[in-house]
């Protein structure tokens, strides 16, 4: 297996069992921890995705480029656009949503943690991996 797909695989993986998981909960819990939840999980996934294009990026960069795009997606709910889209596809309202919501921010804040911590703990268990911080 070729280094670079070697380091690109368990972000992939990751990013496959994050869209289930959010997807999951959402049906099975529903209401404000769904919701919540799924809001932290897409900020897991946007970790997953930076992690999967740069794979050498720092836990701390990857969180917070996960933070800032989730943080961009959520403002930008200010505008009419995201609704718009939203109603036009079922795609662009898992990716974009439709209203802005403050607690949002907060649940996008608890998902790069989360992310970033558990990036953290896996690369000071990897032998040869050196831990880098942002």
């Amino acid at each position: 297996m070729s280094s670079a797909l070697r380091s690109r695989l368990p972000a992939a993986l990751a990013a496959v069992v994050t869209v289930a998981a959010g997807l999951t909960v959402r049906a099975v819990t529903g209401g404000w921890f769904g919701k919540y939840a799924g809001d932290a999980l897409y900020t897991v996934l946007v970790y997953a995705l930076i992690v999967l294009v740069w794979p050498r990026v720092s836990p701390g960069r990857a969180a917070i480029g996960a933070l800032a795009f989730s943080w961009v997606i959520e403002f930008a709910q200010l505008t009419p656009v995201p609704a718009a889209l939203s109603e036009a596809s079922v795609l662009a309202r898992l990716v974009l949503g439709s209203t802005f919501g403050v607690a949002d921010l907060v649940a996008y804040a608890a998902g790069a943690v989360l992310a970033w911590a558990a990036h953290t703990l896996l690369r000071r268990g990897s032998p040869g991996r050196e831990t880098l911080s942002a």
